[in-house]
């Protein structure tokens, strides 16, 4: 075992030979938009951000699904077929899966996928002056709940799904081309909460630069209206106590900062001159040395 359930990892990672290892993720949730194809590929792109987050290619997924005996077949139909068109998309074959009879739906995917020993990105790498790189804007959790609540406008609905459907398979290609030393993929523990994670795994302090983050059209708006899912005030409970802000901080920006993300973006550790050439993402802070908090608001 190469990368295990210690420092939080996204996934872990089996080695096989000299060459090749094993990277084996689960991940599945309840729906998150009305459209069924739309949820089984937002499903699917989750689950296989978890391998690219740790520098691995899919292989294999496994299928994992609960679904009402009196389901609507046609919908359960859209949804896998959602879901296979992604993982297609990523290259990975489905071998098949597992379904019990449950009231509420869930669905989702267990993925096996390979990578070099020597390539393995983790929470662990980073390092002290390294910048920092988010691939997507932030937002997902928050227009979630506005779409629940009916308060979401069909653009920042449709601008969201784009953002959760894209996969981050070119991120990664771009990523190990570059010096990258360590990487998370930004999902139900937030943007600060995977942070956390990776200064606390690496023994630093992460800067980020509030005022470089992006945030998809009416995330804002939202925040400032109280459409705030559960597991935001959650992450702001446990998290928190780990964040410093070196600066004021509008109320609605720092509630974005606990969203949980669904199907989010990679947040990368690697070198100030390779940030500037991963054309996919955006750089927003750094890499100091360890301070009494995990992260600094700047």
């Amino acid at each position: 075992m190469l990368v295990g359930f210690d420092t939080s990892d996204d996934a872990g990672v089996y080695r096989l030979t000299p060459e090749m290892a094993l990277v084996q993720t689960v991940d599945f949730f309840t729906p998150i938009v009305d459209d069924p194809f739309t949820y089984g590929a937002i499903a699917a792109a989750n689950a296989l951000s978890d391998v690219y987050a740790m520098g691995g290619k899919p292989l294999s997924v496994l299928s994992i699904l609960a679904w009402p005996a009196a389901g609507d077949l046609e919908d359960l139909e859209a949804i896998l077929q959602g879901g296979a068109s992604k993982i297609h998309e990523a290259g990975a074959a489905i071998l098949g899966g597992h379904s019990v009879v449950d009231e509420e739906i869930k669905f989702g995917y267990a993925v096996t996928g390979l990578v070099h020993p020597d390539r393995v990105l983790t929470n662990a790498g980073a390092r002290v002056g390294d910048a920092l790189v988010l691939t997507k804007a932030l937002g997902t959790g928050v227009i979630a709940t506005a779409l629940k609540r009916g308060m979401a406008r069909e653009e920042h609905v449709a601008a969201s799904v784009a953002g959760m459907m894209k996969l981050n398979r070119e991120v990664c290609e771009q990523m190990l081309n570059c010096e990258a030393h360590g990487c998370t993929d930004v999902s139900g523990f937030a943007l600060l909460g995977h942070a956390r994670e990776l200064a606390a795994a690496s023994g630093v302090t992460i800067e980020i630069e509030v005022d470089r983050l992006q945030f998809l059209p009416g995330a804002l708006e939202y925040a400032r209206a109280g459409a705030v899912p559960g597991g935001l005030e959650r992450n702001r409970a446990f998290v928190a106590p780990s964040v410093q802000a070196m600066r004021e901080i509008a109320s609605e920006v720092e509630t974005l900062l606990y969203d949980p993300q669904t199907s989010g973006g990679l947040l990368i550790s690697l070198s100030p001159k390779d940030a500037a050439r991963l054309t996919a993402g955006f750089v927003i802070g750094r890499v100091v040395e360890r301070t009494d908090k995990a992260i600094h608001l700047v």
